[in-house]
């Protein structure tokens, strides 16, 4: 099983950026505790941070050509206006779970691209990781 993960514009500061937010784990750290996860599960995992919309499509249409089983990703700054992101998550045949670690709902905020999904998971922290990578495997063991 192979699955992508896609981190949205500013996620790459995780750990300084809005700290009373997002927690103080770095990306690094969340990178680390993911991968630790993906490997007890038997998953390959790849793990993209971007800050431009394009690349996170084409990346996502590339690992579709790839075969990928499954995509997570966090929009981040894209949530608001990611229009041609969900258009692509449509186009793929692998399913995609979204991943929030606050409650986007909570905070006022809509996705746009949570139509083009199997499920949102949000409000967790670090743990919203952890809890989307269990639901895609349990997903994908059950097709």
């Amino acid at each position: 099983m192979k699955l992508l993960l896609i981190q949205g514009a500013n996620m790459e500061y995780l750990g300084t950026r809005q700290p009373e937010l997002y927690g103080t784990t770095t990306a690094k750290e969340l990178n680390s505790i993911v991968r630790r996860r993906a490997r007890e599960l038997g998953v390959g995992l790849e793990i993209l941070y971007t800050n431009t919309e394009g690349e996170a499509v084409s990346a996502i249409f590339r690992a579709d050509r790839d075969g990928i089983d499954g995509v997570l990703f966090n929009p981040a700054g894209f949530l608001y206006a990611g229009h041609a992101l969900r258009d692509c998550l449509r186009s793929i045949k692998a399913p995609a779970i979204e991943v929030h670690m606050t409650n986007i709902e909570k905070r006022g905020f809509g996705s746009v691209t949570a139509e083009a999904v199997v499920g949102i998971i949000a409000g967790f922290g670090v743990d919203s990781y952890i809890l989307a990578l269990d639901a895609m495997v349990s997903r994908l063991s059950s097709l």
